[in-house]
């Protein structure tokens, strides 16, 4: 395939993967693998996804803006612990051997599957036992949760959407629209923090991770407009496919 062609099938993805985010929050299951199955070392793919999917987390959170009005002092709270996670987690990537993010990596995706596999039975199971908000939103276990899901979001980032949702639904009594829109902007704060500290100390592909950010705005926008209509069954199915197949072959590789 050539250069251009392979760049518009990596915008492709880019624009799956935003408007997954969007609605599901798992769209590195769809761009990291674009990306490895071009040939894309798997760090180099890593930190090049995360730069390219942080205008598509921006761009899903304009999307859901009605949503956000109102919980200023949640945003404020939670977002000290997302950039704070997502700072040690660009780090740790950073300063860990390459070859452990090779090896932990296809354990992470096969996690993530999972998460969204059973999220329409967690989320049913929250639904029923979901404790009264105190008003002080889920206190410091809830500022934890964020702060580890901001970790594993600056390391990786596949389906942290999925895992601060469940926090929400744990913690949290509230609309899951305006949860929905609250988990946008951390996205958005973790791959952004992540992407500040990529940018100034390694390598980036800079051709890639454009073509991701130009898909990944467009998917944002309409996966915010449009995601609630889509099947959701039809969602995950994708996402499961492409990522059991990207981690089996990780670990055949």
């Amino acid at each position: 395939m050539s250069g251009a062609l392979e760049l518009v099938a990596i915008a492709a993805a880019g624009v799956a993967a935003g408007g997954i985010n969007a609605v599901v929050g798992s769209g590195t299951l769809i761009t990291f693998p674009t990306l490895l199955a071009f040939g894309y070392p798997p760090v180099l793919a890593n930190v090049s996804n995360n730069i390219g999917l942080v205008p598509g987390t921006l761009s899903a959170a304009y999307g859901y803006r009605r949503e956000l009005r109102g919980q200023r002092r949640r945003l404020l709270r939670f977002g000290t612990g997302s950039l704070l996670g997502g700072l040690i987690g660009s780090l740790l990537l950073l300063t860990l051997p390459a070859e452990t993010f090779a090896a932990v990596v296809p354990v992470l995706i096969l996690a993530a599957c999972v998460l969204v596999l059973l999220q329409p039975r967690l989320n049913r199971w929250l639904t029923r036992r979901r404790p009264h908000d105190d008003g002080r939103d889920g206190g410091v276990p809830m500022w934890l949760g964020v702060l580890g899901t901001g970790v594993y979001g600056g390391y990786f980032g596949a389906a942290q959407g999925v895992l601060l949702m469940g926090l929400f639904g744990s913690f949290l009594r509230d609309d899951l629209q305006r949860l929905n829109a609250v988990k946008n902007v951390l996205a958005a704060i973790v791959n952004g923090v992540a992407a500040v500290i990529f940018i100034a100390v390694t390598h980036v592909d800079w051709a890639a991770a454009g073509a991701i950010a130009a898909g990944a705005t467009l998917g944002g926008l309409l996966g915010a407009r449009v995601g609630r209509r889509l099947p959701p069954t039809a969602l995950r199915a994708v996402i499961l496919v492409v990522g059991v197949t990207a981690s089996v072959t990780l670990l055949l590789g």
